[in-house]
């Protein structure tokens, strides 16, 4: 499997003694969990959008996103996700990586600090070269829209 390196840093490394950095918990696991750094317990209304802090900031490599995205478990349990899944983090951000948590369950849902909430996928980046024509290719499925193929 192939790595690269990312630049992270915690913003006051003394007020986060207590959290870890994002990880990967299994040999093969392509995303890292991520924790929130609330000061104290946040609980989520049904319905409500919080955006969670996590303490750190990134410098990823030119070429490359970090992609926020849900803890399966979160989401089937409890119906808590990333609301804007999945987030980009461009290579150029430096501020500091946040995660804006939606509770669609039927039940509020309380965060406490340390809590696994989102996991990072760093994914290569492909920019697109737009190309103005007057008509597109044909294809066999056409202009047909949601369903239309029947899966």
């Amino acid at each position: 499997m192939e790595t690269k390196k990312v630049e992270i840093s915690w913003l006051d490394r003394a007020k986060n003694s207590d959290l870890s950095l994002p990880g990967y918990h299994s040999d093969l696991a392509a995303g890292m969990d991520v924790q929130a750094a609330i000061e104290r317990a946040y609980t989520l209304d049904c319905g409500e959008i919080y955006l969670f802090p996590t303490g750190f900031c990134v410098a990823l490599p030119s070429g490359y996103e970090m992609q926020v995205r849900p803890r399966s478990g979160l989401a089937v349990k409890h119906g808590v996700t990333v609301v804007n899944s999945p987030g980009t983090i461009d290579a150029d951000y430096r501020g500091e990586v946040r995660v804006a948590l939606i509770n669609l369950g039927m039940s509020q849902y309380t965060v406490q600090r340390g809590d696994r909430i989102a996991q990072l996928v760093l994914a290569p980046v492909v920019r697109a070269q737009l190309n103005l024509v007057d008509v597109l290719a044909a294809t066999k499925r056409g202009t047909g829209g949601f369903g239309h193929t029947g899966v």
